[in-house]
């Protein structure tokens, strides 16, 4: 999945069909019209071979792609998950079928991360901007229930981020290689909301790049195996599809090479790699051949990880079989 500027979608046209991407993500912040955004990602459409997914981050607040007559300003999370069960669902569902409208397959959300009321906005990468539906994680969990299902019943895959959470970081792994959480372990309570989304039917779950040493002394989280399939498919039971954050412009992956990002997030049992750099798309495309054409065991790992990644686009009604 490459990124590409929402305003200027046409420059990923050549990609879609060269590399045979799985999906595109549309970032950064636009007030253009539901139908000039319709006419665009059909475009996108047109150029592949496998309908793509199409993806944003449409959270609320300050995490909102698409604003606009077409597109209404969403609360923040922390705002919204105060409320209602009833407004909670009915301003979801409101936002998906809107996304949907114009060709949307997969909102990046809801963010599953519990922050600490102790933190705050001290968390830079949620607590600062508010992205977190709360600081208690059965108070979380009783959101993404109401969430999950509101948002998918209107037509849009969600999304629950940042395994096994970026609540009590204190450095975003955007711009640091210093995102660490030296508290969380298999049986963290901070993990509940994200079983809660697993549970309600979430098709997505996508990887932080922090570093979890309780979990994994050795690598961040999206090229960790023991969190990626022994904790996530493995011990919480999820069999959808499991997406990275940015692993093309985030500081926390910086010291690996591009085309090696990819080949250790799906070896470490992901299924989907998100790049917000096209020029991306090459070495990772190509990282990912080379390994393949001479390993049997990551050979079968890359078929598994595109049929996670076919599924999640039945799901989201792009294929016609």
């Amino acid at each position: 999945m490459v990124g590409i500027e929402v305003g200027a979608p046409s420059g990923l046209r050549d990609s879609v069909r060269r590399y045979n991407l799985g999906g595109v993500f549309l970032h950064g912040r636009s007030q253009r019209s539901a139908a000039g955004l319709r006419g665009d990602i059909a475009t996108l459409q047109k150029r592949a071979a496998v309908p793509l997914l199409i993806s944003l981050d449409q959270e609320g607040g300050n995490v909102q792609t698409l604003k606009g007559p077409d597109f209404p300003a969403l609360p923040t999370a922390e705002k919204l998950g105060a409320a209602p069960a009833a407004t909670i669902r009915d301003t979801t569902r409101d936002s998906a079928r809107r996304l949907a409208g114009i060709g949307v397959g997969i909102n990046l959300a809801p963010v599953a991360d519990t922050v600490p009321a102790s933190l705050g906005e001290g968390n830079p990468p949620i607590g600062f901007w508010h992205r977190q539906f709360g600081s208690d994680p059965a108070r979380v969990a009783a959101d993404l229930r109401t969430v999950v299902p509101a948002s998918q019943g209107a037509g849009v895959l969600t999304a629950l981020k940042h395994f096994p959470g970026l609540g009590r970081t204190r450095s975003n792994t955007d711009t640091s290689t210093k995102a660490v959480d030296a508290t969380t372990t298999a049986n963290d309570p901070y993990l509940e909301p994200f079983r809660a989304g697993i549970q309600a039917g979430s098709a997505a779950v996508m990887i932080s790049s922090a570093r979890y040493p309780k979990l994994d002394d050795d690598a961040i989280a999206a090229l960790s195996e023991p969190i990626v399939t022994g904790l996530l498919r493995d011990r919480l039971g999820f069999h959808g599809l499991i997406m990275s954050d940015d692993l093309g412009a985030a500081v926390a992956v910086g010291g690996v090479p591009v085309g090696e990002r990819a080949v250790r997030f799906i070896a470490a049992g992901g299924d989907e790699v998100l790049t917000i750099r096209p020029p991306d798309a090459a070495p990772m495309a190509a990282a990912l051949i080379e390994r393949a054409g001479h390993d049997a065991a990551f050979r079968a790992r890359v078929t598994d990880a595109a049929r996670h990644v076919l599924q999640a686009k039945e799901r989201a009604g792009l294929l016609r079989c």
